[in-house]
């Protein structure tokens, strides 16, 4: 008896963020953020980096605008999140909290012109113990 193939499963390809003003926003994410400008047209824009696609999409639509200025849960690795986040403060970028030490990491969040957040964060644990987590207490397992 011959198995079936598995069924292909799905993976991301982009995550939307709705705005107002496209302009701003490419402004943003291409000159502040550094994302690479993927595409361009009448849909907004899509900027692509490792794998995935972030889309800005203008806000047309009464159901889109209510998703205007609002967390997105996007989380944006950054391999040296202090020095990055010492950029996008020159470069003028609002911050909604500075960089904080966890116990899973370093982790910021900032915020578009239209008031999306985005969190920025890094994978690095504290250097002393009293900050860090032990891994079976972390989901709230004991």
């Amino acid at each position: 008896m011959t198995a079936k193939p598995a069924a292909p499963s799905p993976s991301v390809y982009s995550i939307a963020i709705f705005v107002h003003d496209i302009g701003r926003a490419i402004e943003f994410y291409r000159d502040k953020l550094a994302l690479p400008l993927d595409k361009q047209g009448s849909f907004g824009a899509e900027f692509f980096g490792d794998g995935t696609r972030i889309g800005v999409h203008p806000a047309v639509h009464h159901d889109a605008r209510n998703l205007v200025g609002r967390h997105t849960g996007i989380t944006l690795q950054v391999p040296d999140l202090l020095h990055f986040c010492g950029e996008l403060h020159e470069r003028g970028v609002r911050f909604v909290s500075e960089p904080t030490q966890q116990s899973w990491g370093i982790m910021a969040m900032v915020a578009d012109p239209d008031g999306n957040v985005l969190a920025l964060w890094e994978d690095r644990l504290p250097e002393t113990a009293e900050h860090q987590v032990p891994i079976d207490q972390a989901d709230g397992a004991s």
